[in-house]
Protein backbone atom coordinates (compact mmCIF):
# COMPACT_ATOMS: atom_id res chain seq x y z
CA UNK A 1 0.00 0.00 0.00
CA UNK A 2 1.15 3.54 -0.79
CA UNK A 3 0.12 6.41 1.44
CA UNK A 4 0.86 10.09 1.76
CA UNK A 5 -0.23 12.68 4.31
CA UNK A 6 -1.69 15.59 2.33
CA UNK A 7 -4.44 17.37 4.26
CA UNK A 8 -4.05 20.48 2.11
CA UNK A 9 -4.90 18.63 -1.10
CA UNK A 10 -8.39 18.20 -2.53
CA UNK A 11 -7.22 15.49 -4.90
CA UNK A 12 -4.08 13.29 -5.03
CA UNK A 13 -2.94 11.13 -7.95
CA UNK A 14 -0.03 8.69 -8.06
CA UNK A 15 1.84 9.07 -11.34
CA UNK A 16 4.15 6.31 -12.52
CA UNK A 17 6.96 6.94 -15.00
CA UNK A 18 9.14 4.77 -17.18
CA UNK A 19 12.96 5.02 -17.00
CA UNK A 20 12.89 7.67 -19.73
CA UNK A 21 10.54 9.85 -17.70
CA UNK A 22 7.42 9.27 -19.77
CA UNK A 23 4.10 8.83 -17.99
CA UNK A 24 3.01 5.20 -17.64
CA UNK A 25 -0.28 5.81 -15.82
CA UNK A 26 -1.98 7.73 -13.02
CA UNK A 27 -4.10 6.42 -10.19
CA UNK A 28 -6.42 8.32 -7.88
CA UNK A 29 -5.75 7.99 -4.14
CA UNK A 30 -8.50 7.73 -1.54
CA UNK A 31 -8.65 10.27 1.30
CA UNK A 32 -9.34 9.58 4.96
CA UNK A 33 -10.49 12.00 7.65
CA UNK A 34 -6.98 12.43 9.09
CA UNK A 35 -5.56 13.78 5.82
CA UNK A 36 -3.99 10.48 4.73
CA UNK A 37 -4.37 9.46 1.09
CA UNK A 38 -3.88 5.81 0.13
CA UNK A 39 -3.87 3.29 -2.71
CA UNK A 40 -3.35 -0.49 -2.77
CA UNK A 41 -0.93 -0.26 -5.68
CA UNK A 42 2.48 -1.83 -5.06
CA UNK A 43 5.53 -0.37 -6.79
CA UNK A 44 8.40 -2.46 -8.08
CA UNK A 45 11.86 -1.78 -6.68
CA UNK A 46 13.39 1.12 -8.62
CA UNK A 47 10.11 2.18 -10.23
CA UNK A 48 9.82 5.96 -10.72
CA UNK A 49 6.79 7.76 -9.35
CA UNK A 50 5.49 10.92 -7.74
CA UNK A 51 2.30 12.65 -6.63
CA UNK A 52 0.14 15.16 -8.49
CA UNK A 53 -1.84 17.42 -6.19
CA UNK A 54 -5.28 18.92 -6.78
CA UNK A 55 -5.97 19.53 -10.48
CA UNK A 56 -2.45 20.55 -11.37
CA UNK A 57 0.03 18.68 -13.55
CA UNK A 58 3.32 19.13 -11.67
CA UNK A 59 4.90 15.97 -10.30
CA UNK A 60 5.97 16.20 -6.65
CA UNK A 61 8.37 13.76 -4.99
CA UNK A 62 7.09 11.53 -2.20
CA UNK A 63 7.65 13.22 1.21
CA UNK A 64 8.88 9.82 2.41
CA UNK A 65 10.86 9.03 -0.72
CA UNK A 66 13.63 6.49 -0.22
CA UNK A 67 15.45 7.43 -3.44
CA UNK A 68 15.78 10.51 -5.63
CA UNK A 69 17.86 9.30 -8.60
CA UNK A 70 17.57 12.58 -10.50
CA UNK A 71 17.57 15.07 -7.66
CA UNK A 72 15.08 16.46 -5.17
CA UNK A 73 12.93 18.21 -7.80
CA UNK A 74 12.40 15.03 -9.83
CA UNK A 75 10.49 11.78 -9.45
CA UNK A 76 11.04 9.45 -6.53
CA UNK A 77 12.07 5.82 -6.95
CA UNK A 78 10.80 2.87 -4.94
CA UNK A 79 13.41 1.21 -2.74
CA UNK A 80 13.04 -2.00 -0.76
CA UNK A 81 15.34 -1.86 2.28
CA UNK A 82 14.68 -5.54 3.03
CA UNK A 83 16.31 -6.64 -0.24
CA UNK A 84 19.84 -6.11 1.09
CA UNK A 85 21.73 -9.23 2.22
CA UNK A 86 23.14 -8.12 5.56
CA UNK A 87 26.19 -9.92 6.96
CA UNK A 88 26.08 -8.32 10.43
CA UNK A 89 23.83 -10.86 12.15
CA UNK A 90 26.50 -11.33 14.86
CA UNK A 91 26.71 -7.59 15.51
CA UNK A 92 25.59 -6.77 19.06
CA UNK A 93 26.31 -3.06 18.94
CA UNK A 94 28.52 -0.78 21.01
CA UNK A 95 27.81 1.24 24.10
CA UNK A 96 28.84 4.88 23.91
CA UNK A 97 30.52 4.68 27.33
CA UNK A 98 34.23 4.10 26.80
CA UNK A 99 33.94 4.96 23.11
CA UNK A 100 35.90 7.16 20.71
CA UNK A 101 33.87 8.97 18.02
CA UNK A 102 35.19 10.00 14.59
CA UNK A 103 33.18 12.62 12.71
CA UNK A 104 33.37 12.60 8.92
CA UNK A 105 31.71 14.09 5.84
CA UNK A 106 31.19 11.53 3.09
CA UNK A 107 31.69 14.02 0.25
CA UNK A 108 35.17 15.16 1.36
CA UNK A 109 36.47 12.19 3.36
CA UNK A 110 37.85 10.56 0.20
CA UNK A 111 38.72 11.88 -3.28
CA UNK A 112 35.68 10.06 -4.69
CA UNK A 113 33.30 11.39 -2.05
CA UNK A 114 31.12 8.28 -1.92
CA UNK A 115 29.99 5.81 0.71
CA UNK A 116 31.71 2.93 -1.08
CA UNK A 117 34.98 4.86 -1.17
CA UNK A 118 34.65 5.60 2.54
CA UNK A 119 34.49 1.86 3.21
CA UNK A 120 38.06 1.65 1.95
CA UNK A 121 39.22 3.95 4.77
CA UNK A 122 37.41 2.27 7.67
CA UNK A 123 40.46 0.18 8.57
CA UNK A 124 42.32 3.45 9.22
CA UNK A 125 39.73 4.30 11.87
CA UNK A 126 40.03 0.87 13.47
CA UNK A 127 43.80 1.32 13.56
CA UNK A 128 43.41 4.59 15.47
CA UNK A 129 41.09 3.00 18.02
CA UNK A 130 37.82 4.57 16.89
CA UNK A 131 34.63 2.83 18.05
CA UNK A 132 31.89 5.05 16.57
CA UNK A 133 31.81 6.64 13.10
CA UNK A 134 29.63 9.76 13.09
CA UNK A 135 28.52 10.68 9.57
CA UNK A 136 27.40 14.20 8.67
CA UNK A 137 23.89 14.29 7.15
CA UNK A 138 23.38 12.18 4.04
CA UNK A 139 19.71 12.95 3.39
CA UNK A 140 18.77 14.24 -0.05
CA UNK A 141 19.54 17.91 -0.75
CA UNK A 142 19.48 20.08 -3.86
CA UNK A 143 22.75 20.38 -5.74
CA UNK A 144 25.80 18.15 -5.96
CA UNK A 145 27.52 18.96 -2.67
CA UNK A 146 27.09 20.75 0.65
CA UNK A 147 27.59 19.96 4.30
CA UNK A 148 24.28 18.07 4.39
CA UNK A 149 22.29 20.43 6.59
CA UNK A 150 20.12 21.68 3.70
CA UNK A 151 18.29 18.37 3.30
CA UNK A 152 14.69 18.42 2.09
CA UNK A 153 13.86 14.72 1.76
CA UNK A 154 14.89 13.14 5.04
CA UNK A 155 14.11 9.54 4.08
CA UNK A 156 16.36 9.47 0.98
CA UNK A 157 20.15 9.13 0.81
CA UNK A 158 21.90 11.62 -1.49
CA UNK A 159 22.57 9.99 -4.86
CA UNK A 160 26.05 11.53 -5.22
CA UNK A 161 27.02 9.52 -2.15
CA UNK A 162 25.70 6.31 -3.71
CA UNK A 163 22.07 6.26 -2.61
CA UNK A 164 20.43 3.99 0.00
CA UNK A 165 21.97 0.70 -1.16
CA UNK A 166 25.47 2.16 -0.78
CA UNK A 167 24.54 3.36 2.68
CA UNK A 168 23.56 -0.18 3.67
CA UNK A 169 26.88 -1.47 2.34
CA UNK A 170 28.72 1.18 4.36
CA UNK A 171 27.00 0.27 7.64
CA UNK A 172 27.47 -3.46 7.00
CA UNK A 173 31.18 -2.91 6.34
CA UNK A 174 31.54 -0.78 9.48
CA UNK A 175 29.94 -3.48 11.61
CA UNK A 176 32.25 -6.09 10.10
CA UNK A 177 35.14 -4.05 11.52
CA UNK A 178 33.57 -3.55 14.93
CA UNK A 179 32.60 0.07 14.24
CA UNK A 180 29.24 1.51 15.27
CA UNK A 181 27.64 4.10 12.97
CA UNK A 182 26.07 7.31 14.27
CA UNK A 183 24.05 9.22 11.67
CA UNK A 184 23.72 13.00 11.94
CA UNK A 185 20.08 13.99 11.36
CA UNK A 186 18.46 17.42 11.05
CA UNK A 187 14.91 17.82 12.36
CA UNK A 188 14.92 21.55 13.16
CA UNK A 189 14.56 22.96 9.62
CA UNK A 190 14.43 22.08 5.94
CA UNK A 191 16.70 23.33 3.16
CA UNK A 192 15.85 26.34 0.98
CA UNK A 193 15.39 24.48 -2.31
CA UNK A 194 13.31 21.41 -3.12
CA UNK A 195 11.07 21.57 -0.07
CA UNK A 196 7.62 20.64 -1.34
CA UNK A 197 6.28 19.45 2.02
CA UNK A 198 4.15 22.59 2.66
CA UNK A 199 2.18 21.77 -0.51
CA UNK A 200 1.08 18.53 1.13
CA UNK A 201 0.36 19.71 4.66
CA UNK A 202 1.27 22.07 7.53
CA UNK A 203 4.78 20.72 8.09
CA UNK A 204 6.06 24.19 8.99
CA UNK A 205 4.84 26.89 11.38
CA UNK A 206 4.02 29.86 9.21
CA UNK A 207 5.69 33.05 10.43
CA UNK A 208 7.94 31.25 12.93
CA UNK A 209 11.56 30.60 12.11
CA UNK A 210 14.89 29.75 13.67
CA UNK A 211 18.45 30.54 12.58
CA UNK A 212 18.26 28.29 9.53
CA UNK A 213 14.68 28.63 8.27
CA UNK A 214 11.03 28.01 9.08
CA UNK A 215 10.39 25.99 12.22
CA UNK A 216 8.87 22.53 12.04
CA UNK A 217 5.25 22.39 13.15
CA UNK A 218 5.60 20.18 16.20
CA UNK A 219 2.00 20.96 17.20
CA UNK A 220 0.88 18.66 14.39
CA UNK A 221 0.80 14.96 15.34
CA UNK A 222 1.52 13.81 11.78
CA UNK A 223 4.64 15.97 11.60
CA UNK A 224 5.89 14.51 14.86
CA UNK A 225 5.34 11.02 13.45
CA UNK A 226 7.17 12.02 10.28
CA UNK A 227 10.22 12.84 12.43
CA UNK A 228 9.94 9.90 14.81
CA UNK A 229 9.50 7.36 12.03
CA UNK A 230 12.45 8.83 10.15
CA UNK A 231 14.65 8.32 13.20
CA UNK A 232 13.50 4.72 13.55
CA UNK A 233 14.08 4.13 9.83
CA UNK A 234 17.81 4.78 10.14
CA UNK A 235 18.12 2.51 13.15
CA UNK A 236 15.86 -0.27 11.85
CA UNK A 237 16.22 -0.37 8.05
CA UNK A 238 19.84 0.75 7.80
CA UNK A 239 21.08 -0.92 11.03
CA UNK A 240 22.50 2.39 12.25
CA UNK A 241 23.60 2.36 15.90
CA UNK A 242 22.82 5.93 16.88
CA UNK A 243 21.72 9.38 15.81
CA UNK A 244 23.32 12.75 16.35
CA UNK A 245 20.44 15.24 16.62
CA UNK A 246 21.33 18.60 15.10
CA UNK A 247 20.65 21.80 17.10
CA UNK A 248 17.81 20.48 19.25
CA UNK A 249 17.49 23.93 20.87
CA UNK A 250 15.76 24.94 17.61
CA UNK A 251 12.99 22.35 18.12
CA UNK A 252 10.22 24.60 19.42
CA UNK A 253 7.91 22.12 21.12
CA UNK A 254 4.84 23.36 22.97
CA UNK A 255 3.31 19.95 23.63
CA UNK A 256 3.13 18.41 27.15
CA UNK A 257 5.60 15.65 26.24
CA UNK A 258 8.66 16.94 24.37
CA UNK A 259 9.47 15.36 21.03
CA UNK A 260 12.93 14.36 22.33
CA UNK A 261 11.39 12.42 25.19
CA UNK A 262 9.05 10.67 22.76
CA UNK A 263 12.05 9.87 20.57
CA UNK A 264 14.05 8.37 23.43
CA UNK A 265 11.07 6.22 24.42
CA UNK A 266 10.65 4.89 20.89
CA UNK A 267 14.36 4.27 20.44
CA UNK A 268 14.69 2.49 23.79
CA UNK A 269 11.80 0.22 22.78
CA UNK A 270 13.50 -0.58 19.47
CA UNK A 271 16.78 -1.22 21.30
CA UNK A 272 15.04 -3.78 23.50
CA UNK A 273 13.46 -5.45 20.47
CA UNK A 274 16.75 -5.66 18.59
CA UNK A 275 18.85 -6.49 21.66
CA UNK A 276 21.56 -3.94 20.89
CA UNK A 277 22.36 -0.51 22.33
CA UNK A 278 21.00 2.44 20.34
CA UNK A 279 22.43 5.89 21.01
CA UNK A 280 20.92 9.38 20.82
CA UNK A 281 23.37 12.31 20.98
CA UNK A 282 22.01 15.86 21.04
CA UNK A 283 23.69 19.01 19.85
CA UNK A 284 22.40 21.86 22.02
CA UNK A 285 23.64 25.31 22.98
CA UNK A 286 21.37 25.48 26.03
CA UNK A 287 23.72 23.81 28.54
CA UNK A 288 20.61 22.10 29.90
CA UNK A 289 21.17 18.72 31.59
CA UNK A 290 17.47 17.88 31.12
CA UNK A 291 18.44 16.36 27.78
CA UNK A 292 20.53 13.60 29.37
CA UNK A 293 18.71 13.10 32.66
CA UNK A 294 16.66 9.89 32.94
CA UNK A 295 13.00 10.14 32.05
CA UNK A 296 12.02 9.00 35.55
CA UNK A 297 13.92 12.03 36.89
CA UNK A 298 12.07 14.43 34.60
CA UNK A 299 14.65 14.37 31.81
CA UNK A 300 14.36 13.43 28.15
CA UNK A 301 16.47 10.28 28.48
CA UNK A 302 18.92 10.97 25.64
CA UNK A 303 22.24 9.15 25.76
CA UNK A 304 24.59 12.13 25.52
CA UNK A 305 25.02 15.71 24.34
CA UNK A 306 27.85 17.69 22.78
CA UNK A 307 29.78 20.03 25.07
CA UNK A 308 30.70 23.19 23.19
CA UNK A 309 31.95 24.62 26.49
CA UNK A 310 34.70 22.00 26.66
CA UNK A 311 35.71 22.87 23.11
CA UNK A 312 35.75 26.61 23.78
CA UNK A 313 37.85 26.31 26.94
CA UNK A 314 40.42 24.06 25.29
CA UNK A 315 40.47 26.14 22.09
CA UNK A 316 41.29 29.29 24.05
CA UNK A 317 43.97 27.47 26.04
CA UNK A 318 45.62 26.22 22.86
CA UNK A 319 45.22 29.23 20.57
CA UNK A 320 44.83 32.27 22.81
CA UNK A 321 41.82 33.45 20.76
CA UNK A 322 39.38 35.39 22.96
CA UNK A 323 37.03 37.11 20.52
CA UNK A 324 33.27 36.56 20.35
CA UNK A 325 31.96 33.61 22.33
CA UNK A 326 35.52 32.66 23.30
CA UNK A 327 35.87 35.72 25.60
CA UNK A 328 34.50 34.13 28.78
CA UNK A 329 36.71 31.06 28.34
CA UNK A 330 39.89 33.06 28.93
CA UNK A 331 39.07 32.75 32.62
CA UNK A 332 41.75 30.97 34.64
CA UNK A 333 39.27 28.34 35.84
CA UNK A 334 37.77 27.56 32.39
CA UNK A 335 39.63 24.34 31.56
CA UNK A 336 39.38 23.12 35.15
CA UNK A 337 35.64 23.73 35.33
CA UNK A 338 34.73 22.04 32.07
CA UNK A 339 36.96 19.09 32.95
CA UNK A 340 35.59 18.62 36.46
CA UNK A 341 31.97 19.70 36.01
CA UNK A 342 31.16 19.55 32.30
CA UNK A 343 29.65 23.00 31.63
CA UNK A 344 31.45 26.30 32.11
CA UNK A 345 28.22 28.27 31.91
CA UNK A 346 26.02 26.46 34.41
CA UNK A 347 23.92 29.44 35.45
CA UNK A 348 26.80 31.92 35.21
CA UNK A 349 26.77 35.15 33.22
CA UNK A 350 27.55 34.75 29.50
CA UNK A 351 28.99 37.95 28.03
CA UNK A 352 28.28 36.70 24.50
CA UNK A 353 24.58 36.28 25.32
CA UNK A 354 24.45 39.14 27.83
CA UNK A 355 22.55 37.02 30.36
CA UNK A 356 22.96 34.09 32.73
CA UNK A 357 23.20 30.84 30.83
CA UNK A 358 22.91 27.12 31.50
CA UNK A 359 22.37 24.95 34.55
CA UNK A 360 24.69 22.66 36.52
CA UNK A 361 24.96 18.98 35.67
CA UNK A 362 23.94 16.82 38.67
CA UNK A 363 26.88 15.00 40.24
CA UNK A 364 25.35 11.59 39.54
CA UNK A 365 25.43 12.09 35.75
CA UNK A 366 28.36 10.06 34.35
CA UNK A 367 31.04 12.06 32.57
CA UNK A 368 30.81 10.07 29.34
CA UNK A 369 27.37 11.58 28.64
CA UNK A 370 29.18 14.69 27.38
CA UNK A 371 30.84 14.41 23.95
CA UNK A 372 34.01 16.50 24.03
CA UNK A 373 36.23 17.61 21.15
CA UNK A 374 38.98 20.06 20.26
CA UNK A 375 37.77 20.33 16.65
CA UNK A 376 34.56 19.54 14.79
CA UNK A 377 32.86 20.45 11.50
CA UNK A 378 31.15 23.54 12.93
CA UNK A 379 34.03 24.98 14.91
CA UNK A 380 36.34 24.72 11.90
CA UNK A 381 33.93 25.35 9.03
CA UNK A 382 32.22 28.33 10.62
CA UNK A 383 35.52 30.19 10.78
CA UNK A 384 35.89 32.62 7.89
CA UNK A 385 38.68 30.66 6.20
CA UNK A 386 37.70 27.21 7.50
CA UNK A 387 41.17 26.85 8.99
CA UNK A 388 42.02 23.94 11.27
CA UNK A 389 44.21 24.24 14.35
CA UNK A 390 47.05 22.79 12.28
CA UNK A 391 47.16 26.06 10.29
CA UNK A 392 48.43 28.05 13.29
CA UNK A 393 49.56 25.62 16.01
CA UNK A 394 52.97 24.04 16.31
CA UNK A 395 53.30 20.24 16.37
CA UNK A 396 53.86 20.49 20.14
CA UNK A 397 50.53 22.30 20.65
CA UNK A 398 48.73 19.87 18.36
CA UNK A 399 50.13 17.11 20.56
CA UNK A 400 48.68 18.85 23.63
CA UNK A 401 45.32 19.01 21.86
CA UNK A 402 45.51 15.26 21.32
CA UNK A 403 46.39 14.62 24.97
CA UNK A 404 43.61 16.84 26.32
CA UNK A 405 41.03 15.30 23.98
CA UNK A 406 41.84 11.65 24.60
CA UNK A 407 42.33 11.89 28.37
CA UNK A 408 39.20 13.99 29.00
CA UNK A 409 36.40 12.60 31.22
CA UNK A 410 33.84 12.95 28.41
CA UNK A 411 33.43 10.78 25.34
CA UNK A 412 36.12 12.08 22.97
CA UNK A 413 35.38 12.91 19.33
CA UNK A 414 37.82 13.59 16.50
CA UNK A 415 37.09 15.43 13.25
CA UNK A 416 38.37 13.73 10.11
CA UNK A 417 42.05 14.45 9.52
CA UNK A 418 42.60 15.85 13.00
CA UNK A 419 44.52 12.70 13.90
CA UNK A 420 47.41 13.63 11.60
CA UNK A 421 47.09 17.43 11.66
CA UNK A 422 45.58 17.69 8.17
CA UNK A 423 46.80 20.66 6.16
CA UNK A 424 43.59 20.90 4.11
CA UNK A 425 40.95 23.34 5.37
CA UNK A 426 37.31 22.46 6.01
CA UNK A 427 35.39 25.32 4.47
CA UNK A 428 31.73 26.18 4.07
CA UNK A 429 30.62 25.00 0.62
CA UNK A 430 27.32 24.88 -1.26
CA UNK A 431 26.18 24.05 -4.79
CA UNK A 432 22.79 25.70 -5.13
CA UNK A 433 21.77 25.44 -8.83
CA UNK A 434 19.54 28.51 -8.53
CA UNK A 435 21.69 31.59 -9.24
CA UNK A 436 19.69 33.83 -6.91
CA UNK A 437 19.97 31.41 -4.00
CA UNK A 438 23.68 30.90 -4.57
CA UNK A 439 24.19 34.66 -4.73
CA UNK A 440 22.26 35.16 -1.48
CA UNK A 441 24.44 32.61 0.33
CA UNK A 442 27.64 34.23 -0.88
CA UNK A 443 26.50 37.75 0.00
CA UNK A 444 25.19 36.70 3.40
CA UNK A 445 28.38 34.93 4.42
CA UNK A 446 30.60 37.76 3.17
CA UNK A 447 28.54 40.34 5.07
CA UNK A 448 28.59 38.24 8.23
CA UNK A 449 32.38 38.09 8.37
CA UNK A 450 32.78 41.70 7.26
CA UNK A 451 30.90 42.68 10.44
CA UNK A 452 33.50 40.68 12.37
CA UNK A 453 36.35 42.61 10.75
CA UNK A 454 37.39 40.09 8.09
CA UNK A 455 38.52 41.22 4.66
CA UNK A 456 35.76 39.98 2.30
CA UNK A 457 38.46 38.84 -0.13
CA UNK A 458 39.71 36.39 2.51
CA UNK A 459 36.34 34.64 2.83
CA UNK A 460 36.07 31.70 0.39
CA UNK A 461 33.11 31.75 -2.00
CA UNK A 462 30.81 28.89 -0.84
CA UNK A 463 29.48 28.45 -4.39
CA UNK A 464 32.94 28.16 -5.98
CA UNK A 465 33.60 24.43 -6.69
CA UNK A 466 37.20 24.96 -5.59
CA UNK A 467 35.98 25.66 -2.05
CA UNK A 468 34.51 22.15 -2.00
CA UNK A 469 37.58 20.56 -3.59
CA UNK A 470 39.97 22.33 -1.17
CA UNK A 471 38.06 20.80 1.72
CA UNK A 472 38.83 17.21 0.71
CA UNK A 473 41.25 15.35 2.92
CA UNK A 474 44.69 14.80 1.43
CA UNK A 475 45.55 11.33 2.64
CA UNK A 476 49.17 11.73 1.53
CA UNK A 477 49.50 14.23 4.40
CA UNK A 478 49.43 11.41 6.92
CA UNK A 479 52.63 9.89 5.53
CA UNK A 480 54.83 12.96 6.04
CA UNK A 481 57.09 12.48 9.10
CA UNK A 482 55.62 15.30 11.20
CA UNK A 483 52.07 14.15 10.53
CA UNK A 484 52.94 10.49 11.02
CA UNK A 485 54.30 11.28 14.50
CA UNK A 486 51.04 12.98 15.46
CA UNK A 487 49.03 10.05 14.08
CA UNK A 488 51.14 7.65 16.15
CA UNK A 489 50.42 9.77 19.23
CA UNK A 490 46.67 9.52 18.66
CA UNK A 491 47.00 5.74 18.35
CA UNK A 492 49.04 5.57 21.56
CA UNK A 493 46.61 7.78 23.45
CA UNK A 494 43.60 5.75 22.33
CA UNK A 495 45.39 2.57 23.38
CA UNK A 496 46.23 4.11 26.75
CA UNK A 497 42.62 5.20 27.22
CA UNK A 498 41.50 1.61 26.72
CA UNK A 499 44.21 0.21 28.99
CA UNK A 500 43.79 2.54 31.98
CA UNK A 501 40.33 2.41 33.56
CA UNK A 502 40.94 5.78 35.24
CA UNK A 503 40.66 7.46 31.85
CA UNK A 504 37.13 6.17 31.28
CA UNK A 505 36.02 6.46 34.92
CA UNK A 506 32.50 7.94 34.69
CA UNK A 507 32.50 9.49 38.18
CA UNK A 508 33.17 13.27 37.95
CA UNK A 509 34.31 13.24 41.57
CA UNK A 510 37.41 11.29 40.55
CA UNK A 511 38.74 14.13 38.37
CA UNK A 512 40.59 17.15 39.75
CA UNK A 513 42.46 19.95 37.98
CA UNK A 514 45.15 22.33 39.22
CA UNK A 515 45.95 25.43 37.15
CA UNK A 516 49.33 27.14 37.21
CA UNK A 517 49.18 30.77 36.08
CA UNK A 518 52.24 32.23 34.36
CA UNK A 519 51.93 35.67 32.74
CA UNK A 520 48.15 35.92 32.65
CA UNK A 521 47.76 34.82 29.04
CA UNK A 522 45.13 32.08 28.62
CA UNK A 523 47.41 30.16 26.24
CA UNK A 524 50.40 30.24 28.65
CA UNK A 525 48.95 28.15 31.47
CA UNK A 526 50.10 24.98 33.15
CA UNK A 527 47.69 22.19 34.05
CA UNK A 528 47.74 19.11 36.22
CA UNK A 529 44.69 16.93 35.58
CA UNK A 530 44.36 14.03 38.01
CA UNK A 531 42.12 11.21 36.80
CA UNK A 532 42.26 8.88 39.78
CA UNK A 533 45.70 7.27 39.74
CA UNK A 534 46.66 8.82 36.39
CA UNK A 535 47.99 12.39 36.17
CA UNK A 536 47.98 14.37 32.93
CA UNK A 537 50.62 17.11 33.01
CA UNK A 538 50.42 19.94 30.48
CA UNK A 539 52.75 22.89 29.99
CA UNK A 540 51.54 25.55 27.56
CA UNK A 541 53.82 28.24 28.99
CA UNK A 542 56.93 29.73 27.33
CA UNK A 543 59.16 28.40 30.14
CA UNK A 544 59.78 24.91 31.56
CA UNK A 545 57.32 23.79 34.25
CA UNK A 546 57.97 21.37 37.10
CA UNK A 547 55.44 19.05 38.73
CA UNK A 548 55.74 17.11 41.97
CA UNK A 549 55.84 13.43 40.97
CA UNK A 550 57.08 10.57 43.21
CA UNK A 551 60.03 8.60 41.88
CA UNK A 552 57.91 5.42 42.05
CA UNK A 553 55.46 6.78 39.47
CA UNK A 554 55.40 5.12 36.08
CA UNK A 555 55.69 7.37 33.03
CA UNK A 556 52.95 6.17 30.71
CA UNK A 557 53.44 8.52 27.77
CA UNK A 558 55.30 11.72 26.94
CA UNK A 559 55.06 14.04 23.93
CA UNK A 560 58.43 15.72 24.53
CA UNK A 561 61.74 15.11 26.31
CA UNK A 562 61.35 15.42 30.11
CA UNK A 563 63.70 16.07 32.98
CA UNK A 564 63.12 13.78 35.95
CA UNK A 565 64.30 13.98 39.55
CA UNK A 566 63.35 11.71 42.47
CA UNK A 567 60.53 14.11 43.34
CA UNK A 568 59.55 15.91 40.15
CA UNK A 569 59.08 15.98 36.40
CA UNK A 570 59.95 19.06 34.35
CA UNK A 571 58.20 19.65 31.04
CA UNK A 572 59.83 21.87 28.40
CA UNK A 573 58.14 25.03 27.18
CA UNK A 574 55.55 24.88 24.38
CA UNK A 575 55.91 27.27 21.43
CA UNK A 576 53.05 29.79 21.26
CA UNK A 577 50.52 29.85 18.42
CA UNK A 578 51.66 31.61 15.24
Amino acid sequence: MIEVWAPRATRVRLRRLDPAGSIVDEQELTASADGMWTTDLILADGERYGFVLDDGDDLRPDPRSRRQPDGVHAASAAFDPAAFAWTDTAWTGRQLAGGLIYELHIGTFTPEGTLDAAVGRLDHLVDIGVTHVEVLPVNAFNGRWNWGYDGVLWYAVQEEYGGPAAYQRFVDAAHARGLAVVQDVVYNHLGPSGNYLPLFGPYLREGESNTWGDSLNLDEAAVREYILENALMWLRDFHVDGLRLDAVHALHDRQPVHLLRQLSERVDALSAQQNRPLTLIAESDLNDPTLILPREAGGYGLTAQWSDDWHHAVHVALTGETTGYYADFAAEEAVAKVTERGFFHDGTYSSFRDRPHGAPIPAEVPSWRLVTFAQDHDQIGNRAAGDRMSATLSPDRLAVAAVLTLTAPGTPMLFMGEEWGATTPWQFFTSHPEPELGRAVVEGRTAEFARMGWDPAAVPDPQDPETFHRSHLDWADAEAPEHARLLALYRDLARLRRARPELTDPDPAHTAVEVGETDGRPDHRVYRIDRGGVSVLVNLSPTPASFAVPSTSELLLATAALTRTPTSLTLPQTPPPS
